[in-house]
C-alpha cells in the first residue's frame, strides 16, 4: 500500500528550499499595491469657519482666509489616507477690525512669533462617505490631538474638466490647551471668552 509514496531526506530539503530562495520564491502572503491620488485644496471654495462664546450666551464666529493643503488617499482603502492643512494665522477675520488685531496679538494667537497653524493626520476610520480624521493640531506652538468628523459632500467635473470633490469637516478645541489663555471675569460671573471651539471646515478639493 506504500509502493507510490516517495521519501525526501533532510539534505534533500534543504536543497530544495535553498534552490526556491535563490530563485526569489518566498511562500509568504501576497502584499496589494496601492495607488493613493493626491489633491489639492482650492481655496477660492473652501472656508475654514470657528465659533466661540462672547459673554457666555452670544456666539462669535470667524474664519480663516489663508489656507492651503493636500490630501491623498486610494479609493478602495481610505485608511491608508492622508491629510495635511496649513492655516496662516494673520488671515484671521472676525468682521471687527479691533478685535482681529487682539487675536492677533500676544494675548492670542501671537502671529509675530508663530504665523502658522498645521494640521497633520494620523488615522482614518470609517468609510470615504463618512470617516473620523484623527491628526496633531499645531496652534500657538503647542500640538495636540483633534479628532474631526468628515462628511462626503459631492463630486463631479469642472467645466474645464477639473475632477473636484468636497468634504464638510467639524471638530471642538480647549483653546486653552494651546495656550491661548487670555480671558476678562464678569462683573455678573463667568467670564468673557469661550474656552471650547467649534470648527467647521467645508472643504473643496482638485485632483493635483
Amino acid at each position: 500500500m506504500y509502493s507510490d509514496i516517495s521519501f525526501v531526506s533532510a539534505d534533500q530539503l534543504r536543497q530544495a528550499r535553498r534552490t526556491v530562495q535563490e530563485g526569489g520564491f518566498h511562500m509568504t502572503a501576497t502584499t496589494q499595491t496601492t495607488t493613493a491620488t493626491l489633491w489639492k485644496l482650492d481655496t477660492a471654495h473652501s472656508t475654514v469657519e470657528f465659533a466661540v462664546k462672547h459673554m457666555m450666551f452670544t456666539t462669535v464666529k470667524g474664519r480663516f482666509t489663508d489656507v492651503t493643503g493636500t490630501i491623498d488617499f486610494d479609493d478602495s482603502d481610505p485608511s491608508d489616507g492622508h491629510a495635511e492643512i496649513s492655516i496662516g494665522a494673520a488671515s484671521i477675520d472676525t468682521r471687527d477690525a479691533q478685535r482681529d488685531a487682539h487675536l492677533k496679538s500676544a494675548d492670542f494667537f501671537d502671529v509675530e512669533k508663530y504665523p502658522t497653524l498645521t494640521f497633520r493626520s494620523t488615522r482614518v476610520d470609517g468609510t470615504l462617505e463618512h470617516f473620523t480624521l484623527t491628526g496633531d493640531l499645531t496652534i500657538h506652538g503647542v500640538t495636540h490631538p483633534i479628532a474631526l468628523d468628515v462628511t462626503f459632500a459631492g463630486k463631479g467635473k469642472d467645466p474645464w474638466g477639473g475632477e473636484r470633490f468636497g468634504y464638510i469637516a467639524t471638530g471642538t478645541l480647549n483653546r486653552r490647551d494651546f495656550g491661548l489663555t487670555w480671558n476678562a471675569a464678569l462683573e455678573t460671573g463667568g467670564f468673557l471668552v469661550g474656552d471650547e471651539v467649534k470648527v467647521t471646515l467645508d472643504l473643496q478639493l482638485i485632483r493635483g
